[in-house]
């Protein structure tokens, strides 16, 4: 997978909610569900559920396997 096909894949999921995996620095795993708000051409936001809270991510966190992203049902 390249970076235009994860940037292509993200927009299709605008607006809808997820649950996210972020994998920080020192072994720090944060989960959460948010709604993508909007995209931009190297980043997109999203928007955490039940907070304020609005988080940016970049297209090669999710290439990386940084950020994973899962379908809420």
């Amino acid at each position: 997978m390249n970076i235009e096909k994860v940037r292509n894949k993200i927009n299709s999921y605008k607006g809808q909610t997820l649950h996210f995996r972020f994998n920080g620095s020192r072994n720090q795993i944060e989960e959460f569900s948010a709604t993508i708000i909007d995209t931009y051409p190297s980043i997109f936001i999203v928007r955490v559920e039940d907070s304020t809270l609005v988080k940016s991510f970049s297209y090669s966190d999710v290439l990386i396997h940084k950020l994973v992203m899962l379908v809420s049902s």
